[in-house]
């Protein structure tokens, strides 16, 4: 602080900076709010959509022994064998949270060969029970990455904004209050001395105006000669 010059115009710059790191103590602590929000509800989804999948996965597996038993041994490598093409593929887009870009992850179909013909010989119901446990699991499981990238990534957003809040509340701001006051005092101390100075100055000139007064009257000038109650003979 001592190294600001306690000056009219620094005292208004520090005003000017003060209501700029007010204003953007408000945004951030708004920020901060809509953001943890946020990261709770995507708290709640994952703890949702994990008690879900396993559910999901349980039925999926289950069915999968289903459809070997009913299609036979080579079902597998008919699987492998065949399904060569990716049915389902998995598109990234992005999320705007108060600032912050969160990426959304969705299932897109390909419109490829769905390996239907694989019940041909046998367990085709059993075949497409399975394929739609399993299509039911890989939507949860891509709704579980989205969620959790974003939530990892809100996780790191809001650490950067508290630790933004945090500073202007705790140092920005009381320094530039600080800062303020001492200019403040450095001001209202030189306006006390210029005013005693001027004060002083005042009453050196009223002193000269009444000696310059004396010296003009000679009666005044003669009988300043003498002392207060001495007797004077003509």
């Amino acid at each position: 602080m001592s190294g600001v010059p306690p000056t009219r115009q620094n005292q208004q710059i520090f005003k000017g900076k003060k209501k700029a790191a007010e204003g953007g103590h408000r945004l951030l602590k708004k920020k901060a709010d809509a953001l943890k929000v946020k990261f709770r509800d995507y708290a709640k989804a994952i703890a949702a959509t994990k008690g879900s999948m396993a559910a999901d996965s349980k039925d999926a597996f289950f069915s999968l022994t289903q459809a070997e038993y009913a299609a036979g041994a080579g079902f597998k490598r008919d699987v492998k064998e065949g399904m060569m093409t990716a049915t389902v593929r998995v598109g990234a887009g992005v999320d705007n949270v108060a600032g912050v870009k969160l990426p959304v992850f969705t299932k897109i179909d390909t419109g490829a060969d769905s390996g239907d013909h694989l019940g041909l010989a046998g367990g085709g119901k059993k075949i497409g029970a399975c394929a739609g446990k399993f299509e039911v699991l890989l939507e949860a499981l891509i709704k579980l990455a989205s969620l959790q990238t974003s939530f990892v990534t809100l996780d790191e957003a809001m650490k950067v904004t508290n630790r933004r809040v945090n500073a202007l509340e705790n140092v920005t701001i009381p320094r530039i209050a600080g800062t303020l006051d001492y200019i403040a005092r450095e001001l209202d101390e030189i306006k006390e001395a210029l005013a005693e100075a001027a004060a002083e100055k005042a009453a050196l000139r009223a002193a000269g105006k009444e000696e310059a007064a004396r010296s003009k009257d000679p009666v005044a000038d003669i009988m300043g000669k003498f002392e207060d109650g001495e007797d004077v003979v003509f």
